[in-house]
């Protein structure tokens, strides 16, 4: 039997949950189906699904399995198409960070899939950086300076880091004139990317360095937004993050003459020279719709 049929099999088995399923799915006969999962088991050398006489359930390298051949076949896919003229197709997997992903980046994946009926996106959100090649992700978009690697990024733009605080919790303990009196305040210190109690600031040439220990730490930038909001106390966000509340008058942005140097946005991949068509267009079609985005500006 082919190896891809093979692989095409084990993925109808997986996403259905069940050889009957799965064989209705593909318009095969159960036993046909099963004899693919045998010679796929036996070709690997271990089991792919926990079987019970109710139940099937995917093993640990089952999961593992369906990564990357659900990755396989689409880049066969995508391989196919290119010989033959075809339009762009197959799974693309993309991950943002998780508020930025869910005010900008779905936007753009869904505009994206209304002009390429053939592509079938992943869209994962979520707020650390994910080893692209072992958790087969064609595409990250990341939001601070990059580690040094054999990715390649296109910068979008920047976004600046803000300091605010509610209206109301500036009525009853003032707003700082300096970074100094910072230490002051009550801080709220955002813990989802780092967790360095410390935030720097800069005017002109000079650098300020503020170290505190927070009376409220959270790893999830909405709940550092409503605890500032609730008027617990001061906090540093991403100008994106804070723009919808600054906008309202439910937050008010502090020291702006000593915000610190921008953080770049920028478009990663795991390579450019084998940049699948699917990823290419993507990329294309992303970097001019972020740069009408005016939250973000250019770097």
């Amino acid at each position: 039997m082919d190896r891809l049929d093979e692989l095409h099999v084990f993925l109808a088995i997986f996403d259905t949950g069940g050889m009957a399923a799965a064989a209705r799915k593909l318009r095969r006969s159960p036993a046909s189906v099963t004899r693919s999962l045998a010679a796929l088991e036996e070709r690997v050398g271990m089991r792919l699904f926990e079987r019970s006489t109710r139940s099937l359930a995917a093993t640990n390298e089952g999961h593992g399995l369906a990564l990357h051949a659900r990755r396989l076949l689409a880049d066969y896919d995508a391989a196919i198409g290119t010989v033959e003229g075809a339009p762009p197709r197959g799974l693309l997997r993309i991950t943002a960070p998780t508020v930025f992903g869910r005010r900008h980046v779905t936007e753009v994946v869904t505009a994206f899939l209304a002009r390429h009926p053939d592509i079938q996106v992943d869209l994962v959100l979520a707020d650390r950086n994910m080893d692209l090649i072992e958790n087969g992700v064609d595409l990250a978009l990341r939001i601070g300076r990059l580690e040094s690697s054999g990715l390649v990024a296109r910068q979008l733009g920047v976004v600046r880091r803000v300091t605010v605080a509610s209206p109301d919790y500036l009525a009853r303990r003032g707003a700082p004139a300096t970074p100094e009196e910072l230490v002051q305040h009550e801080l709220i210190l955002g813990t989802a990317v780092r967790g360095l109690a410390q935030w720097t600031f800069r005017s002109g040439e000079r650098e300020h360095i503020v170290r505190f220990g927070p009376r409220l730490q959270v790893n999830d930038a909405e709940g550092v937004l409503n605890a500032a909001r609730a008027g617990f106390g001061i906090a540093r966000v991403l100008s994106y993050q804070a723009a919808p509340m600054l906008a309202s008058g439910a937050l008010e942005r502090l020291l702006p003459g000593y915000e610190p140097e921008p953080v770049p946005v920028n478009l990663v991949v795991p390579s450019a020279r084998q940049m699948a068509p699917r990823v290419r267009a993507f990329v294309d079609f992303a970097l001019d719709e972020f740069s009408r985005l005016s939250l973000i500006q250019p770097s």
